[in-house]
């Protein structure tokens, strides 16, 4: 991995880039009732059910419990990402995983989404954090601690949840071959995770426009099948 020099983590949580969001509400279309887009699911609606912890930061934390071997059959306990509701299987690739202080583990489909459990959990301490080894020619990529993972940011390979990419690989070795090949910037996971957030505003911009085309695309179809009944 490359020696950068490690940056206070904890700080750079609490001030994250909020510039440019201005445009976050102006293409996004009126949903269908209280719920949320999964993928492979369409909406869902909400049950409605309230919890305890409600409108406190205890609704953030991970309902599962506690996890002592958080990489034994990860996928199978931690198939979604419970931020956007990917598949991890599916997206594989871009996976991460992090076990917190308290044994408490959130797995996500990606950097993006993992730094939205890392400033959703600001008061929780992260014991060990991974991510897929893109390099891997294996069906599923095993995940590598991060601490000894190199990144290639902002490279041409594609990005999960994010139009500049930051992809983990085991070796440093590996990483530089595909940065002669895709280009980007070797860094650290502090150096991948700073990335995630800076380009938080322009990612959820775009994730709010795409989801919002889903949900019209959506919207068209019950209109032209519930129109097709009346007929």
């Amino acid at each position: 991995m490359c020696n950068e020099k490690t940056i206070d983590r904890r700080a750079m949580l609490k001030l994250l880039a909020v510039a440019g969001l201005g445009g976050l509400s102006s293409s996004v279309s009126a949903a269908p009732g209280v719920g949320a887009m999964m993928p492979g699911k369409g909406w869902v609606k909400s049950t409605g059910q309230q919890c305890e912890g409600d409108g406190t930061p205890l609704q953030f934390i991970p309902k599962t419990a506690a996890d002592s071997q958080p990489l034994e059959n990860e996928l199978e306990k931690y198939p979604h990402c419970p931020y956007c509701g990917m598949n991890r299987t599916k997206w594989n690739h871009s996976r991460h995983l992090v076990q917190y202080d308290d044994g408490l583990v959130d797995g996500t489909c990606s950097i993006h989404c993992l730094a939205i459990s890392l400033s959703l959990n600001l008061d929780r301490g992260p014991k060990a954090i991974y991510a897929a080894d893109f390099a891997s020619e294996a069906k599923i990529k095993p995940l590598v601690d991060v601490e000894k993972a190199t990144y290639l940011i902002g490279s041409k390979l594609s990005g999960t949840m994010t139009a500049s990419s930051k992809v983990a690989f085991a070796s440093e070795a590996s990483a530089k071959q595909a940065q002669a090949e895709h280009g980007g910037e070797l860094g650290s996971f502090d150096n991948g995770l700073r990335a995630a957030y800076l380009s938080m505003a322009e990612d959820t911009m775009m994730i709010r426009k795409r989801r919002s085309e889903k949900v019209k695309k959506m919207q068209m179809k019950m209109k032209m099948q519930m129109e097709k009944k009346s007929s």
